[in-house]
């Protein structure tokens, strides 16, 4: 359990400048910026990467960084990534880009089983770092006639940086002991104006079931037990299990303002129904809903009492809990954290619609109630088998 002084130790870093994003054409500029930047070292690792013109973009981007010197390193996940053909990923290896998938635990030339590394980050110069939910590709820019789907990432200088090459090495090396830590994670001498906001104290949070890391499992429970005032939460596949729910409904009874903002449609309708499963239970605890009701929501932050916030890629579901690779920044700073809540109240109030709770329930048949239901449970057992996949392709690695 969490002490009192929880958020205040060591392992937060503090003087860091950093820079709140949402994604679309903001990101993905800046994206390519600190690519054309770096000098020594970069690191790429996501979950999906497209190859698509999105995809092709940050590719020519991280190709032509090779070419001047920079040692390239790209690790992508096989599921989320089981997509990209060879055809693509081998320009990476003709032009001195190092290119990986992340390992399972146990493969054969069928299957997989093991976590899938759901993180997305990149480190430039062990200097530089953008920690987000967005993965590589179309969806996530901006497109013409198609906006890109809501998502958050933050950009990050400081010391921070360090601990995140030195992890990106780790899962490189398929999250084998790495010592010494090579040369290229330390700092270099560059610098570059990536325009930030503020100065904040900044941590790094892991989940990985496989090596009992549940970093970000605490910070969510740490803002439903220590919030005072309010909780907002920005959440793609809202599905929180029995234990953060009665973290919800404590600081509900303690008289926090939990407000959570979920999309109105998604990717897979089954999720959609699914959480929708859990609007009742949430309504009845006096948690205000919001729907987006723009192309797709996709990112993932929580905020608490104006003061600390976390961002990143973990879900508010088992599957982020339990199975997946996670990785989320928690940022202190008052300032700062203030715009980020401004910026998600300008969202509730502008590209939402709450949902409330006669309305609800006069929507609600008994059919609709068993669909939900069934989506609910078909969806638990995803969750329980989502480290299995037949395997579609052998990719190259190098």
């Amino acid at each position: 359990m969490p002490t009192n002084n929880t958020l205040n130790r060591r392992d937060y870093f503090p003087n860091h400048n950093v820079r709140l994003l949402t994604g679309g054409k903001t990101f993905f500029s800046l994206l390519i910026q600190l690519i054309e930047h770096a000098q020594a070292c970069i690191h790429l690792q996501v979950y999906i990467y497209e190859a698509d013109e999105t995809g092709q973009l940050v590719a020519d981007a991280l190709i032509a960084a090779a070419k001047r010197g920079v040692a390239v390193y790209v690790l992508v996940d096989g599921y989320g990534s089981q997509g990209l053909k060879r055809t693509f990923t081998s320009q990476f290896a003709e032009n001195g880009v190092h290119f990986r998938v992340f390992e399972p635990l146990f493969r054969s030339k069928h299957f997989y089983i093991g976590r899938r590394m759901h993180q997305k980050v990149l480190v430039v110069d062990a200097r530089y770092a953008v920690v987000t939910g967005a993965n590589i590709g179309d969806r996530y820019n901006d497109k013409p006639g198609k906006p890109a789907w809501l998502d958050f990432a933050l950009c990050v200088s400081g010391e921070i940086a360090v601990n995140l090459c030195e992890l990106c090495w780790t899962m490189w090396k398929n999250l084998q002991r790495v010592k010494p830590m090579p040369e290229r994670c330390k700092p270099t001498a560059a610098q570059l104006d990536f325009g930030h906001e503020g100065t904040c104290a900044v941590r790094m949070r892991r989940n990985d079931w496989v090596r009992h890391k549940y970093d970000i499992t605490r910070t969510y429970r740490e803002i439903f037990r220590k919030a005072n005032k309010r909780v907002i939460l920005l959440s793609s596949y809202f599905l929180p299990g029995t234990v953060v729910r009665r973290d919800i409904s404590a600081a509900v009874k303690r008289g926090v303002t939990i407000q959570l903002i979920v999309c109105s449609r998604m990717d897979v309708p089954l999720v959609k129904d699914a959480e929708r499963s859990m609007y009742e239970w949430l309504l009845q605890h006096q948690v205000e809903i919001y729907e987006y009701t723009g192309s797709m929501l996709h990112g993932k932050l929580a905020t608490c009492d104006d003061e600390w916030m976390t961002i990143g890629s973990f879900n508010v579901n088992d599957l982020s809990a339990r199975v997946s690779v996670e990785l989320n920044l928690d940022v202190r700073g008052k300032a700062f954290v203030q715009r980020t809540v401004q910026e998600l109240v300008a969202i509730m109030e502008n590209h939402c619609q709450r949902v409330q709770a006669d309305d609800f329930a006069a929507k609600s048949s008994l059919l609709n109630r068993l669909i939900r239901w069934l989506a609910f449970k078909v969806l638990r057992v995803v969750f329980f088998l989502g480290t299995f996949y037949m395997k579609q392709e052998k990719y190259r690695r190098s």
